[in-house]
């Protein structure tokens, strides 16, 4: 494994059995688990390449639970993981072997549905398909849709700043939550948003949403939920080239149409969807765009005859308008088990995520078939193309020496290419471990410094989630003081006026 974490302190394994007793303490009961076979699934997260067993697990059940736990290992110096489904693909929830890893499965239930103005109040471990399924028979849905919807959590969504397929018109999880209740390292109690539109203040919400387990640790949430669309009507676009199908993305958008998601697929992810769900997708293509356009039903008639005419100018050779709901979810499945149907085809992938201006999709992609070739490793790729959000998936075998090396310096160079063509290291996977040493690739090491300065405010100690994000992390005394005292910033070292 060529990532490298910190060296975990023997100072705190050797009073293991000591924070063992504590946590037993806050949580009775099977709430701490310690033995190592038993701490074994909570090894890695979705990012399977590494993988280190935590020191100890603790699954709180109430807030006052959690607030207990984060202030004993506040006082103890004891470092402290938060962990939601494990799906996360950065290595956001990678334990630590001197940390305690915080299980947030336990807080699982849907605190209050409010129709009339639409939201919906839930606990962390909730996860995001769970949502829609319990406002549906009403009517209603909540957007953010992930991939991994069926098994994500909605505090693992607001960590990560989670998307999906229909981001593109709905927005990230940050444009569809409302508050939060987070508690911080030292076990302070706070409420950021809430059930109004806005909130007055500094934006400490917007801070928290893609926070990375960095700030606090989230136990509930209130999200918006929306009214099912009228009418929802999914395109099957097959194009000869990922060139004439980028174009296409790119005048559809240019045209002033948003549609509810814009996906492509390339021709080694078509055949592996196709393989694995038998959704009907063409063969014979090189690139497949799938566009969804909702709304009342003139809307998406007039609409979907725009798109279809937008992409016969860009040369499409099959195009395909979903009859029934049924073959628009179908349309959908391929898309959705994309990772896992690669997953057939080879040993080992490595799921990428990097964003780009839509217009370089086609130079981006030439670039990545050519590194492809330099490393000597497929690559199939899946785009949420309306965003540019890149989800490229190296195939390599970790039982061939050396391939899981050239997997990792191949990822890095692809988001090397996003940042020198405008683009970001990450659009919804988060930096993690992953990335995190690519970061001073974006950011200068006063704007890393600035960054860490705010993680400072909330958490002086740099106990939460350490060894995530900053490839460099500094002491909070060398960066100057700021913290936050009852849900405010404070700057003492500041002059007042």
């Amino acid at each position: 494994m060529s990532l490298k974490m910190p060296p975990a302190d023997e100072r705190i394994l050797a009073r293991r059995d000591e924070i063992i007793a504590a946590l037993r303490a806050i949580v009775p009961g099977e709430g701490v688990i310690h033995k190592p076979d038993e701490l074994r699934p909570y090894e890695s997260d979705g990012l399977t390449a590494y993988r280190q067993p935590p020191m100890v697990v603790v699954l709180p059940e109430t807030v006052d639970q959690v607030a207990a736990i984060l202030r004993y290992c506040h006082r103890n110096a004891v470092k402290v993981v938060p962990r939601g489904s494990g799906t996360s693909l950065s290595g956001g929830a990678l334990p630590l072997g001197d940390a305690v890893l915080l299980g947030m499965g336990r807080f699982n239930q849907v605190l209050e549905i409010d129709y009339e103005d639409r939201l919906a109040v839930v606990q962390p471990g909730v996860t995001n398909l769970a949502i829609t399924k319990a406002v549906e028979a009403e009517g209603f849905y909540y957007a953010p849709d992930p991939s991994s919807q069926i098994a994500c959590s909605i505090g693992g969504n607001v960590a990560e700043n989670s998307g999906g397929v229909h981001c593109l018109k709905y927005g990230l999880t940050t444009n569809n939550v409302l508050g939060v209740q987070l508690v911080t390292m030292a076990g302070e109690v706070l409420r950021l948003g809430g059930k109004a539109l806005d909130a007055p203040g500094l934006d400490l919400l917007g801070v928290v949403v893609g926070s990375e387990g960095l700030l606090g640790v989230v136990t509930e949430v209130t999200v918006r939920i929306l009214p099912k669309p009228e009418t929802a009507r999914a395109l099957l676009i097959g194009f000869p080239t990922v060139e004439s199908a980028g174009q296409c993305v790119a005048e559809t958008i240019a045209a002033g149409i948003i549609p509810a998601g814009m996906e492509m697929m390339d021709k080694p992810a078509i055949h592996a969807a196709e393989a694995f769900v038998h959704a009907g997708y063409p063969l014979d293509v090189e690139a497949l765009l799938i566009v969804e356009l909702d709304g009342p039903l003139a809307e998406c008639a007039h609409l979907a005859a725009e798109v279809e005419a937008i992409a016969r100018r860009n040369g499409a050779v099959t195009l395909r308008s979903s009859r029934d709901e049924a073959e628009r979810l179908a349309f959908w499945a391929g898309r959705k088990a994309a990772f896992p149907a690669v997953g057939r085809i080879s040993p080992d992938y490595y799921c990428m995520d990097g964003t780009i201006p839509r217009a370089r999709l086609p130079l981006v992609l030439q670039r990545m078939k050519a590194l492809s070739g330099q490393y000597g490793l497929g690559v199939a790729n899946v785009f949420h193309a309306g965003d540019g959000n890149l989800h490229p998936l190296i195939l390599y075998d970790a039982n061939q020496p050396g391939e899981l090396e050239r997997a990792e310096a191949f990822g890095a160079d692809i988001l090397r290419l996003c940042v020198e063509v405008g683009g970001v290291l990450t659009g919804e996977h988060g930096v993690g471990v992953e990335k995190r040493d690519l970061m001073p690739v974006m950011f200068s090491e006063e704007d890393l410094r600035q960054q860490q300065r705010l993680k400072c405010a909330f958490d002086p100690g740099l106990l939460l989630n350490p060894g995530k994000v900053f490839p460099t992390l500094h002491r909070c005394a060398e960066l100057g003081r700021m913290h936050v005292h009852h849900g405010q910033l404070a700057f003492p070292d500041l002059p007042r006026f």
